[in-house]
């Protein structure tokens, strides 16, 4: 992190403890003052400043990405999620949680804060401010409030003579809503101003409202790229069948992000129909391309896929064959064990992990020689995942291999190991467990340590 980013981080710190209230409190109002006072304070604040602290009252339990310095981005969900090799062994069972009502964290702050009916007044107030990071504050504020009269006012600003007032209305619209936004989303899918055309997009996705497919199929073919990955998302948010073509058509973008946005839309649809187009996408110039392509592929979860993820293992980006190993997990093929099977010996540990995962997932005892091999791996995280694969084969030939692995120097290995051998039917993985030192034996679960990207 940079000084400078550094710098205004803390600043921003300092601007959200005027309306975070101490982790004690269990219940803070924000009147108008507070809230007027907050708002002077981002209206003379960096733009980094603004938007993060605006993101922490727009959406205070996720403030999101900044992105690049200076660089304001549109709120849109993430396109690209990357593969999380789950469970690990000694994973903790699932904990149902419920989302707290407005939680804040920004380093160890931590809070609740709540808008009474002043305090949406104060943002009603600054709707038309000459500062545009606070008038979409204060309208994203309102939408996601449903605050009274905000539909009204919302609709107003899109007719309204400046373009960043536009803008700020259909932002409004697009945390709103409200379906009766569908028609003025779409009528400001027309604007001149790309801005005020991508957030109508992102307005229009959220509606998921299959009447407005054909609008969007027509911002694909936008000047602005990010106008046309909105659209790309939006058609892929609507998930209906009618968007398959669209979205292969946006697969061959010139823009690397609308081609990757593509990718993952293609894959929510969860329509194996669209196993060729990403197929194709696998073989694109952009590596973050790739990589969504593979990823969409393990959404779909069908056996065409895997020739072409097999193929993908090696690709020459790293993230890409990991990825590709963890789709082919998800198809649970056992046509890919050879291929996951060679991937054990990749150069890139991380990719060795996720193909042990991606085995245990198959569960196919063709895939417990090279499994066994990979209980030796240089890298612990690769001989633990390998372990926990057998386990999940349930495989009496893993037991000799899993036997050996109770010698391991480390004991995160020999406590796998032991895990694995509970699993197994045999005598032998039986007494194994019996006789196990009393530190490796298996205590209550742990949560993993997960390490995802970036």
């Amino acid at each position: 992190m940079s000084p400078r980013v550094a710098a205004l981080l803390t600043v921003a710190a300092g601007v959200l403890s005027t309306a975070v209230p101490c982790a004690s409190q269990r219940r803070t109002q924000l009147d108008s003052a507070r809230v007027a006072d907050l708002l002077g304070r981002l209206r003379g604040a960096d733009s980094i400043v603004c938007q993060l602290a605006g993101n922490a009252l727009i959406n205070p339990w996720n403030l999101g990405n900044l992105g690049n310095p200076g660089d304001e981005q549109l709120a849109t969900p993430t396109p690209r999620p990357m593969p999380r090799p789950m469970p690990m062994p000694f994973a903790a069972p699932p904990v149902a949680m419920s989302r707290p009502a407005v939680r804040i964290r920004l380093g160890g702050l931590a809070g609740w804060g709540r808008y009474d009916g002043s305090a949406l007044g104060a943002f009603r107030a600054v709707l038309s401010d000459p500062s545009r990071c606070v008038r979409n504050v204060a309208a994203r504020v309102l939408g996601r409030a449903q605050a009274s009269g905000a539909y009204e006012a919302f609709t107003a600003l899109l007719r309204d003579q400046s373009a960043g007032l536009r803008e700020t209305g259909a932002l409004g619209l697009a945390d709103l809503e409200d379906e009766r936004g569908a028609r003025p989303l779409v009528d400001a899918l027309k604007d001149r101003e790309p801005a005020v055309r991508a957030a109508a997009a992102v307005g229009l996705g959220r509606l998921e409202d299959a009447t407005t497919v054909g609008a969007l199929t027509g911002a694909l073919d936008d000047a602005s790229p990010l106008v046309r990955r909105n659209a790309v998302w939006a058609l892929g948010a609507i998930e209906t069948r009618q968007v398959r073509e669209p979205l292969a058509r946006a697969l061959k973008d010139t823009d690397a992000d609308v081609r990757a946005t593509a990718a993952w839309a293609l894959g929510h649809l969860e329509d194996s129909a669209a196993v060729a187009a990403l197929g194709d996408a696998l073989k694109d110039r952009d590596a973050g391309v790739r990589r969504a392509a593979a990823y969409a592929l393990g959404q779909l979860e069908s056996d065409r896929s895997v020739a072409l993820l097999t193929a993908a293992l090696k690709d020459a980006d790293p993230d890409v064959r990991q990825t590709a190993a963890w789709a082919l997990g998800q198809t649970e093929s056992v046509t890919a064990v050879d291929g996951l099977g060679a991937s054990l010996k990749d150069e890139d540990v991380e990719v060795r992990e996720t193909a042990a995962w991606a085995l245990g997932q198959v569960e196919s005892a063709a895939a417990v020689s090279a499994l066994a091999g990979a209980l030796h791996d240089r890298e612990v995280s690769v001989r633990v995942a390998a372990a926990w694969a057998l386990g999940q084969i349930e495989s009496t030939r893993g037991v000799e291999p899993l036997k050996e692995a109770m010698r391991d120097e480390v004991q995160e290995v020999r406590r796998a190991a032991v895990w694995a051998l509970s699993q197994i039917d045999d005598p032998r993985a039986e007494d194994a467990v019996r006789n196990a030192a009393e530190g490796d034996r298996i205590r209550r679960p742990r949560a993993p340590r997960v390490r995802v990207r970036p």
